[in-house]
Formats: C-alpha cells, sequence, structure tokens
C-alpha cells in the first residue's frame, strides 16, 4: 500500500499530527518535498516535537524514515534537529533515517540571499520564511546545487564548490553584500555533511524494492495544495511541488502509483504567509480564534492568518490532491462559539462562483457566507461520531458534503489518542 498524507489548503493542517497516528500500519514513512521552511508538531507519549525535515515517523521505532530526491536539505538544521530528538530519547541512526543521494543542499549563502531578497522587496515580500527555499530550488533548477550524495566524495565537490561560490558571489555583489568565503562553505559542507554521509544512499532504489517486496509506504507532503509551485496562490507559494502526484517523483519512484491519498484540512482557515486570504478574520474575532487554536507557525512562530472554513479552496484543494479521503483537524478549537460562519462559495465581479479562481483574481473576491450553531462543549473525551454533540456531527456532515469528499478521521485534541474514526 503506497499512500499519501497531503495538506488541503495553505499548510499548517496537521499532516505531522496524522502521519504520527496512522504510520503505526506502516513500515517506511517519506518526505518527498520541501525543506525546513515549515514545521509538522507531534503530541505523543514521548513528549512535543517539532520536526521540520525528519519525517515524522521518526517516532515510532518501527518506521524507516526516508528524506526523498525532492526535499532540500540544510544540513546544520538536520544535525540538530537528531541531536534535539536524541536528547528526548529518540533513537535515529543508518537503519531508520535514509536521505537521498539525488536531494539537494540548502547552503548558507541560499539563506544570505533569500533574506537580502525579502529585505528588498519590503513591503512587496512574498512572506518567505527566510530559510533560503526558493534560492535553492533556484539552483537546483539552474543546476549549480549540491546534491546530498557528492558529500561521498569531498574532494570532487571542493573542485565543484570553487564554480558554484564564484557564481554566487556574483549574485550577492548585486546586493552589496560581503562576499562568501570558500573556505568557510567547504568547512560547513565538512562539518556538517561529514556526520550524515552514513544515511546517504540511493533512496529510489530502496524504496522501489520495498514496494516490490508489499511494504506499506507513507509519503508526507508539507505545506498544503494552494502553497504548491504550479496550483498555489503563485507567487505566494513555496518552490517545490507539495501534491500527492509528486510523492512517487519526490521519492526517487517515478514508476509507482499512490493507492490512497488521505487529505488533511482544519475545521476553519488558517494562513502563515503572504497572498490573498478570502475571508480573513482581524481584530478581537480573529485573535480569539487564534488563541484557542495556538495558531502560531511550527517553523517561524508567526501568528498564523485566520478565516472560516472555506469551501472553494478546500474542494480545490481535494481536486489537486486526488484525495480519496480526509481528516479533519480541530474540530474542538471552534467548541467555544455560538455560532459558526462556512464561507460557502466566492462573490467575484458582483457575481457568485463557487470554483477557485486564478491567484489574481483573488484580491477581489469576497466570502459568501453560511452559519451553522455551535455546540458550546468540550469534545476532547469523544472517540466515537456518535459521541460528538449533533450540532458537532452536522458541521462535519455539512462541510463533508461541501466539498464532496468522504470525511473518515475526525481530530479533538492535540494528543496521539484524540481522534476518532467515521463510519462509513
Amino acid at each position: 500500500m503506497l499512500t499519501s498524507v497531503v495538506g488541503i489548503n495553505w499548510g499548517d493542517e496537521g499532516k505531522g499530527r496524522m502521519v504520527d497516528l496512522l504510520s503505526e500500519g506502516y513500515d517506511i514513512v517519506v518526505r518527498y518535498q520541501g525543506g525546513n521552511n515549515a514545521g509538522h508538531t507531534v503530541i505523543n507519549d514521548k513528549g512535543k516535537f517539532v520536526l521540520n525535515l525528519l519525517p515524522s515517523g521518526i517516532l515510532r521505532e518501527t518506521v524507516v524514515n526516508v528524506m526523498g530526491n525532492g526535499m532540500a536539505v540544510d544540513l546544520k538544521h538536520l544535525c540538530g534537529e537528531i541531536d534535539s530528538l536524541a536528547s528526548a530519547g529518540v533513537k535515529i541512526d543508518e537503519n531508520n533515517l535514509v536521505i537521498s543521494d539525488r536531494a539537494v543542499v540548502c547552503m548558507p549563502y541560499d539563506v544570505m540571499q533569500d533574506c537580502l531578497e525579502e529585505n528588498r522587496l519590503a513591503d512587496r515580500k512574498f512572506g518567505s520564511t527566510r530559510r533560503g527555499i526558493a534560492p535553492v530550488y533556484g539552483d537546483k533548477y539552474l543546476k549549480k546545487a549540491i546534491r546530498m550524495g557528492e558529500l561521498l566524495d569531498m574532494d570532487r565537490l571542493a573542485l565543484r564548490l570553487k564554480e558554484i561560490v564564484e557564481w554566487k558571489n556574483l549574485t550577492l555583489s548585486a546586493y552589496g553584500d560581503r562576499p562568501i568565503s570558500y573556505d568557510e562553505m567547504l568547512a560547513y559542507l565538512r562539518e556538517y555533511g561529514g556526520r550524515l554521509v552514513g544515511h546517504i544512499r540511493d533512496a529510489g532504489l530502496y524504496l522501489d524494492r520495498a514496494a516490490a517486496e508489499g511494504k506499506n509506504i507513507m509519503f508526507e507532503a508539507q505545506l498544503g495544495a494552494l502553497r504548491d509551485i504550479d496550483f498555489g496562490i503563485y507567487p505566494f507559494t513555496t518552490s517545490s511541488s507539495t501534491i500527492s502526484a509528486y510523492a512517487p517523483i519526490g521519492s526517487g519512484i517515478p514508476n509507482r502509483r499512490i493507492d490512497r491519498a488521505v487529505g488533511i484540512m482544519k475545521a476553519y482557515s488558517t494562513c502563515v504567509g503572504e497572498g490573498p486570504f478570502v475571508g480573513e478574520y482581524f481584530g478581537d474575532k480573529a485573535e480569539a480564534l487564534r488563541r484557542e487554536g495556538g495558531e502560531y507557525g511550527a517553523a517561524t512562530g508567526r501568528p498564523r492568518r485566520v478565516a472560516p472554513f472555506d469551501a472553494v479552496a478546500s474542494r480545490y484543494g481535494c481536486r489537486m490532491q486526488a484525495a480519496s479521503e480526509l481528516a479533519l483537524t480541530k474540530l474542538d478549537v471552534l467548541g467555544y462559539l455560538d455560532e459558526i460562519e462556512v464561507c460557502v462559495g466566492y462573490e467575484l465581479d458582483g457575481k457568485r462562483t463557487d470554483e477557485f479562481p486564478f491567484p489574481d483574481f483573488l484580491p477581489r473576491c469576497k466570502p459568501i457566507i453560511e452559519k451553522l450553531p455551535g455546540w458550546k462543549t468540550d469534545i476532547s473525551a469523544c472517540r466515537t461520531a456518535e459521541q460528538l454533540p449533533p450540532n458537532a456531527r452536522g458541521y462535519v456532515d455539512f462541510i463533508e458534503k461541501l466539498v464532496g469528499c468522504p470525511i473518515t478521521y475526525v481530530s479533538v485534541g492535540a494528543e496521539r489518542e484524540q481522534y476518532l474514526v467515521r463510519k462509513r
């Protein structure tokens, strides 16, 4: 069984929590794109963990974790993440962590360039996390990125690095910044890359053989459909493909097909960073929802923008992700409301539309809102759909019908066991 766990909206939907939950039945968990520009928060019996690069399956001892070729790896950050988990008693070795030799390395000069460009843009910025993601993916397609496999031959890499540093300094000089040091970059690669060489291998070959043996493989996405480089709210997107169809490619097994796509979406909408966000709440209304949901970025700590559940965006996300079923997270957060707003359509230039428009048209869209009665009670102890208050069940049924995809899992709390399965 090959399963993808993907975001339906703007990211931060709770994918890490669901991967941790569902990974019990899987042999391998794969991250197939992105870098340390977003985080997956997992709370279980070992504690609370924020994972930026490591797959969320790393918290299960029986699971092998793979960082695929579609990823951008910040070596220093990854070493720090491994050390942090090790100090909490999480064992990480060459047997349970595999890093693709084709994944690209996010270098310090990529981070510098990212920060310089955001500073240059000022109030026109894209909302970058300043982690070097756009520059390193740019390097990749310019064929000037360093790949993890090159760390296995440092003598050859040292020669190639000279050309890359010379080229990158041409860009950095245009910002009026200091040139980067070749010696410092080489020392960086030796220090942090040297710690990781034992994990580097042909991940695609490993995964293809595992699939042939009938192993259960889960693919974990970063961010959501609306942050995809092609299908998201461009240019306010990430720089990689977040969609389910990319999972086999970003993992090294484009010859394999996904059997099951589990889409993750919140019971309301959140967004970190810049870009159009239809129906956004402001003021006390926004702060109340943000406070109840603990809506602050796992990687950056930035306050998330909040809004009612958006059926137009979510239906589009389900289509882009080819979702076969959904997990609805943070339903418990809405328990403080007397009535709950849902965006059921958009008004674009005076006309209703139920389809997600081209991103340039989004700032002209206004939300069409319907209101449902709240349930005004704590539902965190519910473990079956029947235990939910009638109005909570009605809310889930309502948004399930709007998006046209079955909601299988409902999260009613942050702990691993705080969820329920809706019987079909």
